[in-house]
């Protein structure tokens, strides 16, 4: 059977950091969160029989923060795709938590319901850092959420950090890299920070003391060493892990598999055709058609697609699997567009793969705009 993706949007959050721009509703009331959830579940019944032929492998709780709710509406959410959904015994099932939203009576419910990864927002490990970027939490609160996923059982849990943040330095991102392997984690993503348009940030960005681009150049190269050194090693341009604990519901988008996303904002490629959501949680709880237009991209923009995202990953393209899926020879497409970067040195190409270098990784949008007939997305 062919294996499938669930991505769940749980749109709630105490609070909407000052760089966020996901689609979330800070301090909702429970009415509204059972509402939302009742919903969702409406919405998993219906595409269900859609599904019949998949085995779901992966499933990701997204948000916002997945934690914000109440752990019977969580156990409802799960309970509902485990009940209409062929979910393989070994399915990765993933919710992001925040800090401030998770302790252990919630985490031994979550797991009760089959819940068996959580991603926990840390961000930084200094309160100077966090206060800059909106965050509620400090490093102890942080330390006392992971502890506390231990003692309920989770055994793979992702930390999430971020560089080029409001006056963070690489010695304090070094301090925080150095805070959390303390903590052994199977996964760590590093991400930068990007100041997107309508935040608070954006707003505000000719007042913000953010380090500069050789400060943060110098934060992502050491990091992706000292990771490395202590056992994380990197699988795509943001992602790190142990052996085996790579996310495996985040290489379906990288490698072109199917998903289908619920909920608000929700996007999904399915079927051949990609579709979205729209953000009105109105017209969602009562039950409205939100989704957006469907396209069903030709084989041309699937190759940019695959592209693009493989690029990402540190595996980069191999040539052979490229012409096997679409029966086009992949030198004879890209091989003299990336010849420029494979003699600067951004690109390597070993056995017919070409690979991003991580030099190349800090400028892999620039690179994939000159190969590719599209602008990158972020």
């Amino acid at each position: 059977m062919k294996t499938l993706g669930l991505y769940v949007h749980i749109p709630f959050c105490r609070s909407k950091c000052l760089y966020c721009d996901f689609c979330s509703f800070p301090r909702q009331d429970e009415d509204r969160m059972v509402e939302y959830a009742n919903a969702l579940c409406r919405d998993l019944q219906k595409h269900a029989p859609l599904c019949r032929e998949y085995v779901v492998d992966t499933v990701f709780l997204g948000g916002g923060t997945p934690t914000t709710l109440p752990a019977y509406l969580l156990k409802k959410v799960v309970g509902e795709i485990f009940q209409n959904y062929n979910v393989s015994p070994n399915a990765e099932i993933t919710a992001e938590c925040n800090p401030v939203t998770g302790e252990r009576e919630l985490f031994a419910r979550m797991r009760a319901a089959g819940i068996n990864r959580l991603s926990i927002g840390l961000q930084s490990a200094h309160e100077k850092e966090l206060k800059a970027l909106g965050r509620l939490h400090n490093f102890d609160i942080f330390a006392a959420c992971f502890a506390d996923a231990r003692a309920a059982g989770f055994d793979n849990i992702s930390v999430d950090v971020m560089s080029g943040i409001p006056f963070q330095t690489p010695e304090s991102r070094r301090e925080t890299l150095q805070k959390v392997l303390a903590l052994s984690p199977e996964h760590i993503s590093s991400y930068d920070l990007i100041i997107e348009e309508g935040t608070p940030f954006a707003r505000r960005i000719d007042t913000l003391r953010l380090p500069d681009e050789e400060a943060t150049r110098q934060m992502y190269l050491e990091g992706i060493d000292f990771l490395r050194e202590n056992g994380y090693a990197q699988y795509e341009i943001s992602n790190f892990a142990r052996p085996g604990y790579e996310s495996r519901h985040n290489l379906k988008y990288w490698n072109c598999d199917e998903y289908l996303g619920f909920g608000v904002a929700a996007h999904s490629d399915f079927g051949g055709a990609r579709f979205g959501n729209s953000r009105d949680i109105e017209e969602y709880i009562r039950g409205s058609d939100i989704t957006e237009e469907k396209t069903v991209p030709d084989k041309a923009e699937r190759m940019g697609e695959y592209v693009m995202l493989r690029f990402r990953l540190c595996e980069g393209v191999d040539g052979s699997l490229f012409e096997s899926r679409f029966g086009i020879s992949f030198e004879e497409t890209y091989g003299k567009k990336l010849a420029p970067f494979v003699k600067s040195g951004l690109v390597r190409c070993e056995d017919g793969r070409y690979y991003l270098t991580q030099e190349g990784m800090l400028v892999s949008n620039a690179i994939l705009s000159e190969i590719l007939d599209f602008a990158p997305q972020k």
